[in-house]
């Protein structure tokens, strides 16, 4: 497979552009006071499908060989990626099927029926979405789009860095969620291709820690199924593709507590007007909770999704 780079990345943004839409930046007074520093927030929760998996999705849909694609594609995703695939599957007349964890958000779930794909639940603590969506694909004929471990993936993932810092170009530090890395390393390859002395940070729950496992130990390291509110960050081990991307250009990887979420989220809710999702929140719940090192003028946020039950919206 081809090597990601800042041209295939812009390659990446000329083809999704048709679908993928151009999300605001935000500041907010507030949170500046709380977090010490200038927040500029990239606001993918307003991306097309409420997430920015639409980016890397589309770019993997739109780069299959034509005859291939016809056969239609299969995907498995706790849920952002399940509706990404499935709004880009439309986009493009072809089927999709998406292998969904039957605890996955109920608004993720019925948001992804209502693009026409056919779901397969499963339980995430006794069956392997993996093997599943393998043996779909074998039995039909469609592609398995993979949720973030994948070069296609990966470069439409970094159009959001690529986006963001032409919108606000004077960035020190930029903070991306991790979960399966896709959207870290995609975003750290644009970031310093453009801005080489730019600082590029990751955030995990505390409870789905496997990068910082992994970087501590200096090889990938796979844990059991998280238990977090964070449900699209519960990746059990990094991705083959993203973890020698992020070892290699990340700057750290800071973890932070339920609560902290939490407090993001809730704040993020009633301060400055913008409904994130758990996952989404964990980027700017690592800078309120300051726990960047010191020292950074102006910070960019990626709000990476904001597909929440009004039930978890509830319990905030």
């Amino acid at each position: 497979m081809e090597e990601i780079t800042l041209d295939t990345i812009r390659e990446a943004a000329e083809r999704i552009a048709p679908l993928a839409q151009r999300t605001p930046v935000w500041r907010s007074r507030s949170f500046d006071e709380r977090a010490g520093a200038e927040v500029v927030f990239k606001c993918e929760n307003l991306q097309k499908g409420g997430a920015f998996k639409i980016r890397g999705a589309a770019n993997f849909i739109f780069s299959i060989p034509a005859a291939e694609r016809r056969r239609g594609v299969v995907a498995y995703s706790s849920g952002n990626h399940a509706q990404a695939v499935a709004i880009a599957a439309r986009h493009a007349g072809i089927s999709a099927t998406l292998v969904m964890p039957a605890d996955a958000p109920r608004s993720k779930v019925e948001a992804t029926q209502a693009q026409g794909a056919r779901i397969v639940l499963y339980d995430r603590l006794r069956e392997s979405r993996e093997e599943i969506g393998r043996r779909i694909a074998g039995e039909t004929g469609a592609t398995l789009v993979p949720p973030f471990d994948h070069p296609w993936i990966i470069a439409g993932q970094g159009t959001c860095a690529l986006e963001f810092l032409e919108q606000a170009p004077e960035l020190d530090a930029l903070v991306v969620c991790l979960g399966g890395g896709g959207l870290l390393a995609g975003c750290a390859i644009a970031a310093k291709a453009l801005r080489p002395n730019i600082r590029v940070y990751g955030v995990e729950p505390e409870l789905a820690n496997e990068y910082w496992l992994s970087l501590e130990r200096g090889e990938p390291v796979e844990i059991p199924p998280p238990a977090t509110i964070a449900d699209g960050l519960r990746t059990t081990k990094p991705g083959r593709w993203n973890f020698p991307v992020i070892q290699r250009l990340a700057d750290g990887v800071l973890l932070v507590s339920e609560e902290e979420i939490r407090e993001a989220a809730k704040f993020i809710l009633t301060r400055m007007k913008l409904v994130v999702e758990p996952s989404g929140a964990v980027g700017a719940a690592a800078v309120l909770a300051r726990k960047l090192p010191a020292g950074f003028r102006r910070v960019g946020v990626v709000l990476s999704g904001g597909n929440v039950d009004l039930e978890t919206l509830a319990s905030l």
